[in-house]
Protein backbone atom coordinates (compact mmCIF):
# COMPACT_ATOMS: atom_id res chain seq x y z
CA UNK A 1 0.00 0.00 0.00
CA UNK A 2 1.71 3.32 -1.26
CA UNK A 3 1.48 6.42 1.54
CA UNK A 4 -0.40 9.52 0.22
CA UNK A 5 1.74 12.03 -1.02
CA UNK A 6 1.64 15.41 1.58
CA UNK A 7 1.78 19.05 0.41
CA UNK A 8 4.87 20.57 1.33
CA UNK A 9 4.16 24.60 2.34
CA UNK A 10 7.38 26.69 1.72
CA UNK A 11 5.44 29.87 3.02
CA UNK A 12 2.39 32.39 3.28
CA UNK A 13 2.40 33.79 -0.67
CA UNK A 14 0.62 36.74 -0.15
CA UNK A 15 -2.72 37.78 2.48
CA UNK A 16 -5.55 39.70 0.25
CA UNK A 17 -8.51 41.52 1.38
CA UNK A 18 -11.23 42.59 -0.89
CA UNK A 19 -11.97 46.11 -1.15
CA UNK A 20 -14.69 48.15 -3.18
CA UNK A 21 -13.30 51.23 -3.11
CA UNK A 22 -9.70 50.93 -4.42
CA UNK A 23 -8.92 54.92 -4.06
CA UNK A 24 -10.16 54.61 -0.57
CA UNK A 25 -8.25 51.72 0.47
CA UNK A 26 -4.79 52.60 -1.20
CA UNK A 27 -5.06 55.55 1.03
CA UNK A 28 -5.67 53.53 3.92
CA UNK A 29 -2.57 51.40 3.09
CA UNK A 30 -0.46 53.75 1.81
CA UNK A 31 -1.01 56.63 3.71
CA UNK A 32 -1.88 55.51 7.44
CA UNK A 33 -0.03 52.35 7.55
CA UNK A 34 2.98 53.59 5.43
CA UNK A 35 2.89 50.18 3.33
CA UNK A 36 5.16 50.98 0.23
CA UNK A 37 3.29 49.85 -3.21
CA UNK A 38 4.97 46.94 -5.12
CA UNK A 39 3.11 45.19 -7.81
CA UNK A 40 -0.16 46.40 -8.99
CA UNK A 41 -2.13 44.91 -11.41
CA UNK A 42 -5.11 46.70 -13.44
CA UNK A 43 -7.83 45.05 -15.94
CA UNK A 44 -10.69 46.93 -16.98
CA UNK A 45 -11.01 48.81 -14.23
CA UNK A 46 -10.26 46.80 -10.98
CA UNK A 47 -6.81 46.17 -9.80
CA UNK A 48 -4.75 44.01 -7.09
CA UNK A 49 -2.17 45.70 -5.60
CA UNK A 50 0.57 44.54 -3.62
CA UNK A 51 2.61 45.69 -0.90
CA UNK A 52 5.92 43.92 0.08
CA UNK A 53 6.03 43.55 3.93
CA UNK A 54 9.67 41.74 4.84
CA UNK A 55 9.40 38.61 2.85
CA UNK A 56 5.43 38.17 2.69
CA UNK A 57 3.12 40.22 0.69
CA UNK A 58 -0.23 42.01 1.36
CA UNK A 59 -2.55 42.78 -1.03
CA UNK A 60 -6.15 44.28 -1.90
CA UNK A 61 -8.02 43.82 -4.70
CA UNK A 62 -11.67 44.80 -6.50
CA UNK A 63 -11.40 42.29 -8.66
CA UNK A 64 -13.83 39.61 -7.45
CA UNK A 65 -16.07 41.99 -6.04
CA UNK A 66 -19.56 39.37 -6.45
CA UNK A 67 -17.56 36.41 -4.63
CA UNK A 68 -15.11 38.15 -2.54
CA UNK A 69 -16.64 40.53 0.13
CA UNK A 70 -15.26 42.70 2.73
CA UNK A 71 -15.79 41.57 6.35
CA UNK A 72 -14.36 41.95 9.86
CA UNK A 73 -15.48 37.95 10.61
CA UNK A 74 -12.23 36.50 8.55
CA UNK A 75 -9.14 36.20 9.21
CA UNK A 76 -6.49 39.16 10.32
CA UNK A 77 -3.02 40.12 8.54
CA UNK A 78 -1.52 41.26 11.64
CA UNK A 79 1.60 43.54 10.94
CA UNK A 80 4.23 44.00 13.15
CA UNK A 81 4.90 47.62 13.77
CA UNK A 82 8.58 49.17 15.66
CA UNK A 83 6.64 51.60 17.93
CA UNK A 84 3.34 49.98 19.20
CA UNK A 85 2.34 53.19 21.05
CA UNK A 86 3.07 55.47 18.08
CA UNK A 87 1.27 53.21 15.88
CA UNK A 88 -2.44 53.43 17.73
CA UNK A 89 -1.98 57.28 18.00
CA UNK A 90 -1.52 57.47 13.96
CA UNK A 91 -4.42 55.17 13.68
CA UNK A 92 -6.49 57.30 15.97
CA UNK A 93 -5.35 60.83 14.68
CA UNK A 94 -6.86 58.85 11.30
CA UNK A 95 -9.99 57.95 12.65
CA UNK A 96 -9.74 54.64 12.11
CA UNK A 97 -12.25 52.51 13.68
CA UNK A 98 -10.96 50.15 16.44
CA UNK A 99 -12.64 47.09 16.73
CA UNK A 100 -10.28 45.66 19.53
CA UNK A 101 -8.78 48.36 21.77
CA UNK A 102 -5.38 47.98 22.56
CA UNK A 103 -4.47 45.33 24.67
CA UNK A 104 -1.02 43.36 26.19
CA UNK A 105 -1.42 39.61 26.19
CA UNK A 106 1.92 39.10 27.92
CA UNK A 107 3.61 37.97 24.79
CA UNK A 108 2.57 40.97 22.19
CA UNK A 109 0.43 44.26 22.75
CA UNK A 110 -1.94 44.10 19.85
CA UNK A 111 -5.20 45.78 18.18
CA UNK A 112 -7.31 45.35 15.46
CA UNK A 113 -8.57 48.12 13.59
CA UNK A 114 -11.31 48.50 10.50
CA UNK A 115 -9.96 49.17 6.51
CA UNK A 116 -12.40 51.57 5.21
CA UNK A 117 -14.20 48.89 4.16
CA UNK A 118 -14.57 46.77 7.25
CA UNK A 119 -11.64 44.47 7.00
CA UNK A 120 -10.18 43.53 9.82
CA UNK A 121 -6.29 44.36 10.40
CA UNK A 122 -4.16 43.68 13.53
CA UNK A 123 -1.24 46.17 14.75
CA UNK A 124 0.84 43.73 16.95
CA UNK A 125 4.09 44.55 18.68
CA UNK A 126 5.93 41.09 20.06
CA UNK A 127 7.21 42.32 23.72
CA UNK A 128 10.71 41.57 24.16
CA UNK A 129 11.67 37.95 25.96
CA UNK A 130 11.75 37.57 29.67
CA UNK A 131 14.83 36.61 30.74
Amino acid sequence: MSETPKIQITEIAFTGYPVTDMARARAFYEDILNLKTGQVFEHEGRAWVEYDIGPATLAITNMAQEKWLPSDQGPSAALEVTDFDAAVAVLRAAGVRFSLEPTDSGVCRLAVVLDPDGNAVTIHKRNPAQS
